[in-house]
């Protein structure tokens, strides 16, 4: 059977632009922390819904590649110094939402179009206004073996007064050849996940979480003493 590969895969920035949320404040409470994380999540569910473009909804010959993001590297938390502490965040992000369509007929190859949103945070250690985050597009077949990889570069800014923002990316052309006509898109998996240090991988397999207004307290509260 002819080996199956990855032959092209290209991002691009979203046309729209950053998209910025205020981070409520800290220590209020568990009702208040409530509250906010309900605005929040009704926000961002109407900005993603609103800002989503449409994806390739053809006819196929099958159904597409599964797609969804690795549990170790949906996640990135960077630590000052590696010491796992709330008051020691440095930036943050997390995978929200993953889109994706396809198409095939005949004997073609499956083209794929995704779309993802992140949230990226800024803590109390981070040292500038701008990051980088590299993250990473696999191909899998389904024996789970690695077909291709390719990694991608978002340089965020956040904007004076925002320590989180959403971010959509949109990736475009990744095509899957397929080795016959009989060759569906459920053979394939799409995988999505940040490029994080073996720690970093640890600390989101323990499902370990810190609040970025916990930390901007905890900081607070140390400054008084």
């Amino acid at each position: 059977m002819r080996r199956l590969l990855l032959v092209s895969i290209a991002a691009v920035m979203a046309a729209t632009p950053v998209l910025s949320y205020a981070q409520g404040r800290p220590g209020r409470g568990g009702q208040d922390q409530a509250d906010q994380d309900a605005a929040k999540k009704k926000k961002r569910d109407q900005e993603w819904n609103d800002r989503q473009a449409p994806l390739p909804q053809l006819r196929n010959a099958g159904p597409c590649p599964y797609v969804k993001s690795l549990y170790d590297a949906a996640r990135y938390v960077e630590f000052k110094d590696n010491k796992e502490a709330s008051a020691n965040v440095a930036y943050t992000g997390e995978i929200q939402g993953i889109s994706a369509g396809c198409a095939y007929k005949g004997d073609e190859p499956i083209k794929m179009a995704m779309q993802v949103l992140f949230e990226l945070g800024k803590g109390p250690q981070a040292e500038g206004s701008s990051k980088t985050y590299r993250y990473w597009v696999a191909v899998t077949d389904r024996n789970r073996e690695v077909l291709a990889k390719q990694q991608f570069e978002m340089k965020i800014d956040f904007p004076k007064g925002q320590d989180r923002i959403y971010h959509r990316e949109e990736l475009n052309n990744i095509v899957i050849p397929r080795a016959a006509e009989t060759t569906s898109g459920a053979n394939f998996e799409v995988l999505i996940g940040f490029d994080v240090t073996p720690q970093m991988a640890e600390f989101n397999r323990a499902g370990k979480r810190f609040r970025l207004n916990v930390g901007q307290q905890a900081q607070a509260d140390t400054t008084k003493k």
